[in-house]
């Protein structure tokens, strides 16, 4: 009896350390931070009750609305990008060519380069008289400079195209994996059947990757609902707010004006949109397609 029940007990052993960690790093914190989107807390005095005075003051926030409608435009611009090109891109990387590993490695750079970095660079391509205005002019496409950063229409736009440049990479080699575990015999009997290029990656590519781009939707819709390194290098938010996205809110909120409770009110919104979100995802792209 002893033997059985210590074998019973085995799996949870080793679920134990992911269990503490996550209850300490995640479950805690969370739990906490729902508790003081209830309380008036600045980080110096104790937290006083104010039961849903926050959430009150937060849904009257015209600033609030506008992040939250800049937040659900980067949603819109960035996660359709991130779901489709990278199956372009591993779909081309994945032939078996000479050198084909150089442009695998080329196509992940961006993911492994820091954001700091990134975000100078891009920033230098951006400025009025940086490379992307010189090529334009060259091009006689535009009459006179563009103001990518520091216009309110182009702005987060400019900054959406540093997130899917960033993040193609990463979710090209997720698309890799699940196209290298497709069998080729499916690819070599289509091709017996007359099939061309673009009916074999339509009728055969594309339904077999579902399940992967049903993982890149959802991971690209989380990170493009709390983007926030490459607003806060690039634009701070500006101007007048034009870039700015709810997580960006947050972190002024709780971290300039000390608001920790009316910030932790507006993360608690994030984290249900977020969820709703996933759920969502999950419903429209999780059916069983062979039901």
């Amino acid at each position: 009896m002893g033997y059985l029940r210590t074998n019973k007990l085995t799996p949870y052993l080793f679920l134990l350390p992911g269990c503490v960690i996550l209850g300490a790093f995640i479950f805690y914190p969370m739990l906490q931070a729902i508790w003081l989107s209830f309380t008036d807390y600045n980080m110096v005095s104790d937290p006083e009750f104010v039961k849903f005075d926050n959430y009150e003051k937060l849904f009257q926030d015209e600033l609030f609305w506008k992040t939250l409608k800049n937040t659900f435009i980067y949603l819109i611009g960035v996660v359709p990008a991130l779901v489709i090109i990278p199956i372009f891109l591993a779909v081309l990387v994945n032939q078996k060519l000479k050198g084909i590993g150089f442009f695998r490695s080329a196509y992940y750079i961006p993911v492994v380069t820091s954001l700091v970095v990134a975000g100078i660079a891009w920033d230098w391509v951006y400025k009025e008289n940086g490379l992307l205005n010189y090529v334009l002019d060259l091009l006689g496409i535009i009459a006179e400079p563009i103001p990518w950063l520091t216009s309110t229409d182009t702005a987060i736009f400019a900054v959406m195209v540093v997130t899917v440049w960033k993040g193609l990479g990463y979710y090209m080699i997720i698309y890799l994996a699940g196209l290298q575990s497709i069998p080729t015999s499916l690819y070599e009997a289509a091709q017996i059947d007359g099939a061309n290029w673009w009916q074999q990656h339509t009728r055969i590519t594309i339904p077999m990757l579902m399940p992967f781009v049903l993982i890149v939707t959802i991971m690209s819709s989380i990170a493009a609902m709390k983007v926030f390194e490459e607003i806060y290098i690039m634009t701070g938010g500006g101007p007048l707010h034009a870039s700015e996205t709810l997580v960006f809110y947050i972190y002024k909120e709780a971290f300039d004006r000390l608001n920790m409770g009316y910030a932790s009110a507006a993360g608690v919104v994030l984290f249900v949109l977020t969820l709703i979100f996933s759920l969502m995802n999950l419903k429209v792209m999780g059916k069983d397609k062979t039901a």
